[in-house]
Formats: C-alpha cells, sequence, structure tokens
C-alpha cells in the first residue's frame, strides 16, 4: 500500500514531512507539512524586518522536471527588537506544484529543507524527506486542497473582490500609498509587499489614521532596494 505522506523528521522545536497528492498526469500536487512548537515560529518567503526565508532544494528527486513552492499569506509577529518578521505558527502546509518529466513512470520527491526555527532565539534546522507519488486518491488530497485555499491569488487593482485593492499612489518622492477596500470595516486587515526580485528588502507597510471612509490605508516607504535601483516600473507585489 502507498505511504501518501512521509514520516515526521523531528527536528529542533518542529517536524517536517512531505505529502504526496493523487497520482494523475504530468502535474501533480504536493506539499512540505511543518509542526511547530507552541511559541515558536517559521518564516515566509519575504521575512520582515527579522529572520531567514526557509530554502528548499528538490534535485534528487526521481522523474521530477520542476518543483515550485506555493506560499499561504503569512501573519505578522513582533520580533523582539521593535521590528516585525512575516512567517507561520502551529502547523503549516506548503502546496507543491509538481511537474513530472513522464506521467507513466515511477514519481519519488527527495527534498533538502533549510528553515529557521525561532521564540526569542532563532535555530537553524536542516531536513530530509523523501516519498513516492503512487496512489490514485490520495489520503491528504483535502489537507492540499485546504492549504491551496490559503494560496493568494492574482487580482488586478480593483477587481470586484470582498478584499480588493481599490488604490495605489507614489506620495513625493519614495512614498507609497495603498488603499484596501473591505466589506467590513471592523476586519483585521494586514499588508505585505515585495519588490520583483528577492534581494529587494521592502518595509511592511503601516496602517494609517482618518482613511476615506469604506477603506483601510497603508503607506510604505520605497527602502530597502538593491544597489542602483531605480523604483520606477518596477513591479510591486502587495
Amino acid at each position: 500500500m502507498a505511504e501518501d505522506a512521509s514520516p515526521w523528521q523531528q527536528e529542533s522545536h518542529s517536524a517536517v514531512r512531505l505529502l504526496a497528492g493523487s497520482r494523475s498526469g504530468t502535474v501533480l500536487l504536493g506539499g512540505i507539512a511543518f509542526q511547530l512548537e507552541p511559541g515558536w515560529k517559521t518564516y515566509w518567503r519575504t521575512p520582515g524586518d527579522s529572520g531567514v526565508p526557509p530554502s528548499f532544494d528538490f534535485s534528487k528527486s526521481d522523474n521530477i522536471d520542476a518543483v515550485t513552492v506555493l506560499w499561504p499569506a503569512p501573519s505578522k509577529f513582533p520580533d523582539g527588537a521593535g521590528g516585525h518578521s512575516l512567517g507561520y505558527k502551529n502547523q503549516l502546509v506548503l502546496p507543491l506544484r509538481i511537474v513530472a518529466k513522464s506521467a507513466d513512470k515511477p514519481i519519488t520527491l527527495r527534498a533538502t529543507i533549510d528553515y529557521a526555527v525561532c521564540e526569542k532565539l532563532c535555530v537553524p534546522v536542516q531536513a530530509t524527506a523523501e516519498l513516492s507519488f503512487a496512489s490514485v486518491a490520495s489520503t491528504e488530497d483535502s489537507a492540499l486542497a485546504s492549504a491551496l485555499d490559503t494560496v493568494p491569488k492574482p487580482a488586478r487593482i480593483g477587481d470586484p473582490n470582498p478584499l480588493t485593492i481599490r488604490d495605489v499612489k507614489r506620495e513625493g518622492k519614495s512614498g507609497v500609498t495603498v488603499d484596501v477596500a473591505a466589506e467590513n470595516p471592523k476586519d483585521k486587515i494586514e499588508l505585505f509587499v515585495e519588490g520583483p526580485t528577492p534581494d529587494w528588502a521592502l518595509p511592511i507597510p503601516t496602517l494609517v489614521d482618518h482613511a476615506p471612509p469604506g477603506v483601510k490605508r497603508f503607506s510604505f516607504q520605497l527602502d530597502g532596494l538593491p544597489p542602483n535601483t531605480d523604483p520606477e516600473g518596477a513591479l510591486l507585489k502587495l
């Protein structure tokens, strides 16, 4: 009988394992599951004012052409030094979009996972795991689908979604304001911004008082850019 999840690898204040979705066609859904001890956190791909983003090596896999890591929306935590970090607590599944080289040959995912877990201090962790994709209907499909639902979807400014970015404006030489429209003004909304490449380290936007009705307004400065970078025309991800 095929196993749809690898054994938990118990690491420092955490555990990690791989999940396999159903085996059908050349594009498969998998996942990396994390369990974190109470009070400990790990980081998003853009970790905020402090922290280390996870990194992954799938190069030792069999019959796999490409793996794309999909990232659920993170939360914001005080980093203990006056700033904030972005990441996850408790349990986390990072969905993986996996492209097989051949749909009719065995597929084995092998991963080396480097990540950090932090409470007041940070501990670097490296874990390795492997898992074959063999089930026509995987017992992990529902968990993977739930994780996929928490991954932000592409949208355009002003799209008629319940939660949408209404407007983005430049303020002065290096300021940016972003208006987020939400159906319920009591909703707690957090906004994060990324540059076009990972070496951009833009600040976490802050909520502005006295925004127009029906809008939560955030602002940030175009700081943390790579050296000699002109932000004009750069594609920012909100």
